[in-house]
């Protein structure tokens, strides 16, 4: 059994928490104001994969089956909301991603009830377990919505190509 976090510290990472959250959707935010493309969809990912290094210390190791349950968790409830509100448009030939209301308010109540959760987990069981169950829950919601959004922006790149490229019998025409 985990024993329950100081209040000083438990308050510190959660004003911890929050200060990110807020930090992330102004990045979104200001992000909408320039043109994507697949690296930086695709990054978040990738350099959120080295936290898996935590499981090489024994004390955040966890059974298979909890975290596949956690990823699981994450890909089927928490990445859905985030897919269906991450769309792009094309703006004199660039991808740009939409700004979306409702992604911010998504933002903010996945993390309630991600720190809700957290909040109970940690008292059964021990504290970098608890981590490390969060951190694949988190991954499960981040690596499912940020490849359906490099589909949707490869999608919408070819159809974008399609119609700025002359069609072949104009081409040869010429």
């Amino acid at each position: 059994m985990g024993h329950p976090m100081p209040i000083n510290l438990h308050l510190t990472v959660t004003l911890g928490t929050l200060m990110m959250a807020v930090a992330f959707a102004l990045i979104r935010l200001r992000s909408a104001k320039k043109p994507t493309n697949a690296k930086k969809i695709m990054i978040p990912p990738l350099g959120m994969s080295t936290g898996f290094m935590m499981f090489l210390y024994p004390s955040a190791q966890i059974p298979w089956t909890w975290a596949i349950a956690a990823f699981l968790t994450g890909a089927a409830f928490f990445s859905y909301p985030l897919i269906r509100t991450s769309r792009f448009q094309v703006q004199e030939g660039k991808i740009y991603l939409k700004r979306s209301k409702a992604f911010i308010l998504i933002l903010f109540v996945l993390l309630a009830v991600r720190m809700l959760a957290h909040n109970y987990v940690e008292h059964l069981i021990s504290l970098p377990q608890t981590g490390g169950i969060f951190f694949i829950l988190a991954f499960g919601m981040i690596l499912p919505w940020r490849v359906a959004m490099y589909l949707q922006y490869k999608k919408l790149q070819h159809l974008s190509y399609q119609k700025i490229r002359p069609k072949r019998e104009e081409r040869t025409s010429h």
